[in-house]
C-alpha cells in the first residue's frame, strides 16, 4: 500500500479490498477517490470538502471487473465507462446501459469515469442512474468483517437520500452494481434530452423497460432523471402502462400521468414547465415508437 502524509493531510492508494476497508475505517473524515472527474471539480470549486485522509481506490484489485454471476450482470465500481461501451457482456446483458453511457460526457471523461463513482455521485441527472434503476439493478456494499469483507444489497432505486447523498453506511464501499439478466422478449429504451446529445447534463432524461406479452408490456418499470431531489421510479407512470394494450391512445394517456407525476423545479437548464412538457412529449413518443416495434 502506498502511504503519502503531510502535516494535516493523508493520501492511501490500496491494492486490496481488505485494505481499503481498513483505512476506511468508520468512515469519518475519509474522502473516497476513484476516477475523480465528479470529486475534483467538486471540491475545486468550493462545492465538497474533502476529509483529512484521501483514499484513492483505483488500483484495488478486482473491483473493475465485468461478469456474469449467477442471474446477473456484475459489474464492478471501478469499471469505467469506456470499458462498459465496450465489454461484450454488457453489450449483451445491458444494452440500455451501454445506450447511456454512449451519452455520457466526452471519451476522455469515459476513459477515467468510473460507474461506481457515477453512482456515487448521486447527481438527479447521473446518466446511468436512470437506464440502472428501469433496469432493477442492485448495489452491492462492502465493509470490514472478520475474515472476508461483509456484503450487503440494496436496490439501486432506493440508495439515493438526497442531492449528492446515498444510504452507503459509514464504513460501507460501493463495491459493484448487479443487473438482473433480462428475460425473453425484454423492451428497454433510453432518452436524454440537453443541449447537447453528450458532453452536457441532463435537463431531463427517461428509462423504459419491460417485457413484451403480445401488444402490451408487463412487468414495467420507468425511471426519470432531474425532475426530483433523486433519480425515481414512477409508480403511477408504471401503474398506467403495466399490461395494457400499446397504442396512441394508451402513450397519451401515459404521457399525461408521466407530466403529472414529476415535481421538477426551475434551475439554469431550464424552467420546471418546460422539464415536465419534456417528460410528457418524450414519453409519448418512447411509447408510440414501442407501439410500432
Amino acid at each position: 500500500m502506498t502511504v503519502i502524509e503531510s502535516r494535516v493531510d493523508r493520501y492511501l492508494a490500496p491494492t486490496r479490498l481488505d485494505e481499503a476497508l481498513a483505512a476506511l475505517g468508520d468512515g469519518g473524515e475519509v474522502t473516497i477517490l476513484a476516477g475523480g472527474t465528479d470529486l475534483m471539480p467538486q471540491s475545486k470549486a468550493g462545492r465538497r470538502r474533502l476529509g483529512g485522509t484521501l483514499l484513492n481506490i483505483r488500483r484495488v484489485a478486482g473491483l473493475d471487473a465485468i461478469a456474469v454471476e449467477g442471474n446477473a450482470l456484475r459489474i464492478g465500481a471501478l469499471a469505467t465507462i469506456a470499458r462498459i461501451l465496450r465489454d461484450p457482456l454488457a453489450r449483451r446483458h445491458a444494452p440500455l446501459l451501454v445506450e447511456a453511457c454512449d451519452r455520457f460526457a466526452s471519451p476522455q471523461v469515459r476513459n477515467v469515469a468510473t460507474l461506481g463513482g457515477n453512482v456515487s455521485n448521486a447527481s438527479p441527472a447521473g446518466d446511468t442512474l436512470v437506464p440502472l434503476i428501469a433496469l432493477d439493478a442492485e448495489v452491492e456494499l462492502a465493509s470490514a468483517g472478520g475474515a472476508a469483507p461483509a456484503l450487503r444489497r440494496l436496490p439501486l432505486a432506493d440508495y439515493f437520500a438526497g442531492p449528492g447523498r446515498t444510504r452507503r453506511a459509514a464504513g460501507e464501499l460501493l463495491v459493484a452494481v448487479r443487473v438482473p439478466l433480462a428475460p425473453a422478449n425484454h423492451y428497454a429504451r433510453f432518452f436524454k434530452f440537453g443541449t447537447r446529445p453528450a458532453l452536457d447534463i441532463s435537463t431531463i432524461s427517461i428509462g423504459l423497460a419491460g417485457v413484451r406479452d403480445g401488444r402490451a408490456l408487463a412487468n414495467v418499470r420507468v425511471a426519470f432523471g432531474a425532475v426530483a431531489p433523486t433519480p425515481v421510479r414512477v409508480r403511477k407512470t408504471e401503474q398506467a402502462l403495466e399490461g395494457q394494450p400499446l397504442d396512441a391512445a394508451l402513450a397519451a394517456r401515459v404521457a399525461a400521468v408521466a407530466r403529472d407525476e414529476v415535481a421538477p423545479i426551475d434551475d439554469v437548464r431550464a424552467s420546471a414547465w418546460y422539464r415536465r412538457e419534456l417528460i410528457h412529449n418524450m414519453m409519448r413518443r418512447m411509447l408510440e415508437d414501442a407501439a410500432q416495434a
